[in-house]
């Protein structure tokens, strides 16, 4: 595994037999813009300086790498959790909208266009707009705009304007369905800022490295809390950008397991979960090649997740490609797991998480009370402030 950043992807954006551009010449004219963009601009002193200053002092970064000390006590092992919920607007997402933003400004873009889920990244990306003076438009599945309600006011409250998606399952993936459409109306003044490792070439290079710094920054806490690194690195997958961002650290460390967990939903039946690379096998989706789940035609299947940040039928090329090469062990949890430790990690540590991270937590709980004597990093990647109406409406206080 050494120099896997140098190789993964390759030039064409290939991470083995995934990921690539496969869109039409048009847009992919302009895709090949924002990567030319991306190569050169991304490594100049004038760039990495201002991303490194935005990142201290407007973000609150680093964010820290906490021992949670009772639920340790409760399951063995000894777990400690990367604070991306303490991250400036509650999650992850805003180390790549940020960067992405930054870009924009740089190729003379008047307008940010994304899809959102959990509205973590529609939240992020408005974020990023108000900070740059840009436009800003995020689609959403109504199912999601009902259900995640607090980020689309904190959405529209920041100036943009949110576009419900009614078409389909009303969730993630329509959502992208749709940004996808508005960007390929006017992909010269505006640019669709993917909100995950996912999407055509540079999007899921370009994420992944403007999400490393998760990665580095807990490499160093860790190994300054303990004197050593993590036995294990945890972190949910839906798309795949805050494990990818964890990940990094570690990849080329392999002493150090790492696990994605994904959305089991409901239960094994198709459209009850979202466990793309338990369940899913080598397809299109998006404009880009990834492990998919998929009906008898080749088509995406429905999906379901109570976070819904995770409920995608496709996930990260290069996720698909460590599964292919065994680096990362990818396993699920179900909603009532997730739920569980949502309530658990908010009662024994003070911590609410979002449901999203909420997964990685009821893994690495699982994984302690297998490994008592070993350590468990988890990316907790977000909180759950957006998720508490919906969870206290659905099971109440506990």
């Amino acid at each position: 595994m050494r120099e896997y950043f140098k190789t993964q992807p390759d030039e064409h954006g290939n991470f083995g037999q995934y990921g690539g551009s496969f869109l039409p010449p048009a847009i992919q004219a302009e895709m090949e813009k924002i990567t030319d963009a991306y190569y050169s601009i991304s490594k100049s002193h004038e760039f990495i300086s201002e991303l490194r200053s935005i990142r201290k002092h407007f973000q609150g970064r680093p964010t820290p790498v906490y021992f949670a000390r009772r639920l340790s006590d409760e399951y063995g092992g000894r777990i400690y959790l990367k604070r991306e919920d303490l991250n400036h607007t509650g999650a992850h997402k805003l180390n790549h909208c940020m960067g992405e933003a930054l870009l924009a400004k740089y190729l003379g873009k008047k307008k940010l266009i994304a899809e959102t889920g959990a509205g973590q990244h529609g939240v992020a990306l408005a974020t990023a707009a108000a900070y740059f003076g840009l436009e800003c438009e995020i689609h959403m599945g109504e199912v999601d705009i009902q259900k995640e309600h607090p980020n689309v006011v904190r959405m529209e409250i920041l100036g943009a304007k949110v576009v419900p998606v009614s078409r389909g399952l009303k969730t993630l993936k329509e959502a992208v369905d749709s940004a996808f459409e508005a960007y390929m109306v006017d992909p010269l003044s505006s640019i669709y800022c993917i909100g995950s490792v996912v999407g055509p070439h540079p999007f899921p290079m370009m994420v992944r490295e403007f999400q490393r710094v998760v990665g580095i920054e807990a490499k160093e806490q860790f190994f300054e809390m303990t004197g050593e690194q993590p036995d294990n690195v945890v972190a949910c997958v839906g798309g795949g950008s805050n494990a990818m961002g964890i990940f990094s650290a570690y990849i080329e460390d392999e002493d150090v397991q790492l696990y994605g967990v994904e959305p089991m939903g409901r239960g094994i039946k198709t459209g009850e979960n979202a466990a793309t690379i338990t369940y899913g096998k080598p397809g299109m989706i998006h404009g880009f090649k990834c492990l998919l789940l998929q009906d008898d035609k080749g088509e995406p299947s429905p999906v379901y997740s109570i976070a819904s940040g995770l409920d995608y039928p496709g996930v990260g090329p290069e996720h698909s490609m460590l599964h292919d090469i065994k680096r990362v062990h990818y396993t699920s949890v179900t909603d009532d797991e997730a739920v569980d430790s949502f309530y658990e990690l908010s009662k024994k540590e003070g911590i609410i998480p979002a449901l999203e991270s909420a997964h990685a937590v009821a893994y690495a709980c699982k994984l302690a009370r297998e490994n008592p004597r070993q350590s468990i990093l988890v990316n907790l990647s977000g909180r759950g402030d957006k998720d508490i109406d919906f969870i206290y409406d659905k099971y109440g206080a506990r």
